[in-house]
């Protein structure tokens, strides 16, 4: 992996914020006698901390008392890390010490309870069945990489119990063990799932970054309706080792950040090879790079060709108008857009269920059994659901659970059949052939609707839903979901998804969109705390 010459850290910092003058003229006001890191970037956190107005240990101590002061009304944190503030410290005094190990030195973030860490906290993906099992023997690669870099891990996210692959009648943002998360725009609606905690987390600005997982639709839809940035990467290019899994094929963790700056930032340090993750390997020698900041140009969107999936259109008008807008504002900006749609996007979706199902059998299985946990195979975690049915299913039951457990290994044809499906109607006759037809570089689409109530009667209701991300989910390539604009006081975020590995690009039309748009805004009860 490349590493990033601090000095181009700092002066990607200044620049980040409109040049040196502007970025110490927001260090005052942010970082002044009234402390309040509120928006507040990795890269502004970064600079302050190099010029001594700010500590680890300070910045970590506000984003602590914030989560104590708020979350009891968002509930996305599902436990707080103890060790932060004596973690802080030492950053602290490596950076006295002139030892910075990078960009992110001394940058609180926060990981999705499905992210293995071997340190206090639990690991637990939501269940009430991992709370008494061993402690993981090693962080989660994604983890390990973090820390490595200096960043410090303040606590961990709720999320919908086992990635929300229990229960078809769901209720996205729940879990036995961390209750309901609410989305921070407007408390009694859903944050959707399954990385909530983490998506509501970051905007309400309980850490400067935060890592959630995806499979389809758990990083992007959570980013979209919470109202920020959150990128799935190419299926390989982010390590899963320590991950509390569902479906390899289609499983990566990812950043979810308040700016497409922060999103880059951390990809810069996730994107390595991994020796147990095969995934990460396959294509041989590692690709060469340069560092993802460098997508981050004013003028990303001159001349790039997206496609404007029109598949998602004429479902909700009120979304609608704002994507209209966001498709205006990049033609203004110089792109050329194309309308393209997916005739073969009803394909795959039996299929893509097929595969998850066989997967997650197989893969969360041999996490537990990996783990140490007294409950080492799906029909065993069904039995413990049943006999605390009180605290495990008030609200809905385990039938993926229960049809997962029943299917075979790997090697059956109805298996194998699935994955071809999948492969051939969302690549070869989907993603790819779209982007040769048109000559496209990327491919926009609303990320979600507007989000939904929480229900705990009749779980996730969707009514009028829209959504896009099963597409590049189940090709396991990378998408971008960037905030978009509002419904009334909700967020919609736009989606750009492309070919295998093409992250740099999409960084690139992410960023030029953003400063274009600059859709961004604090949710309102949270506004004016500090």
């Amino acid at each position: 992996m490349e590493k990033i010459d601090r000095r181009d850290f700092l002066h990607f910092s200044a620049m980040s914020l409109g040049g040196l003058a502007a970025a110490n003229a927001c260090s005052e006001s942010v970082f002044g006698q009234g402390l309040d890191l509120s928006e507040t970037t990795a890269a502004e956190l970064s600079a302050a901390m190099e010029k001594g107005s700010l500590t680890s240990e300070r910045i970590t101590n506000w984003y602590l008392a914030r989560i104590k002061n708020f979350d009891n009304r968002v509930n996305s944190m599902i436990e707080v890390n103890p060790d932060a503030v004596a973690i802080a410290r030492e950053r602290d005094r490596e950076r006295r010490e002139k030892k910075l190990r990078g960009p992110l030195h001394g940058i609180p973030f926060v990981i999705k309870d499905n992210i293995d860490t071997a340190d206090k906290m639990k690991t637990t993906a939501g269940s009430l069945a991992l709370l008494d099992a061993p402690a993981p023997s090693e962080d989660a690669f994604v983890v390990k990489l973090l820390r490595e870099a200096g960043a410090v891990l303040i606590g961990k996210t709720n999320l919908s119990e086992w990635a929300n692959f229990r229960d078809g009648n769901s209720i996205s943002g729940w879990s036995g063990r961390g209750g309901q998360t609410r989305n921070p725009y407007i408390l009694d609606r859903n944050p959707c799932g399954s990385s909530s905690g983490t998506g509501a987390a970051i905007s309400a600005n309980f850490a400067a970054l935060g890592i959630g997982t995806e499979t389809d639709g758990s990083i992007v839809c959570p980013a979209s309706v919470c109202g920020i940035v959150g990128l799935k990467p190419t299926v390989g290019l982010v390590s899963r080792t320590g991950i509390i899994p569902i479906a390899a094929s289609q499983d990566t963790a990812g950043p979810m950040t308040r700016t497409v700056a922060d999103a880059a930032l951390m990809l810069d340090v996730l994107d390595a090879a991994d020796t147990k993750d095969p995934a990460t390997t396959e294509h041989g020698k590692r690709r060469e790079r340069a560092s993802y900041l460098n997508s981050l140009v004013a003028d990303g969107l001159r001349g790039a060709r997206i496609g404007f999936a029109r598949d998602y259109s004429g479902k909700n008008a009120a979304m609608d108008k704002v994507l209209d807008a966001a498709i205006d504002s990049m033609k203004k900006a110089g792109a050329v857009i194309v309308d393209v749609t997916f005739p073969n996007l009803e394909k795959f979706g039996d299929a893509e269920f097929a595969v998850l199902e066989y997967e997650f059998k197989d893969g969360l299985e041999k996490y537990l059994q990996a783990r140490g946990s007294r409950y080492k195979t799906l029909k065993d975690l069904i039995k413990f659901n049943q006999d605390n049915a009180d605290r495990e299913m008030p609200y809905f039951k385990q039938g993926i659970f229960e049809s997962s457990a029943v299917k075979g290994p790997l090697t059956d044809r109805a298996y194998i059949d699935a994955v071809e499906t999948c492969r051939k109607f969302s690549r070869t006759e989907g993603i790819d052939q779209v982007m040769d037809q048109h000559k496209l570089d990327a491919i926009a689409a609303p990320s979600n609707s507007p989000t939904w109530l929480i229900d705990v009667i009749n779980g996730d209701c969707f009514s009028g839903y829209v959504s896009s991300s099963s597409l590049p989910a189940v090709a396991g390539y990378p998408s971008i979901s960037v905030p978009a604009g509002f419904v009334r006081e909700l967020p919609i975020g736009i989606s750009f998804f492309g070919r295998a590995f093409t992250e740099a690009t999409l960084l690139k039309i992410a960023y030029s969109f953003e400063r274009n748009v600059r859709a961004r805004r604090v949710p309102k009860f949270l506004a004016t705390a500090s």
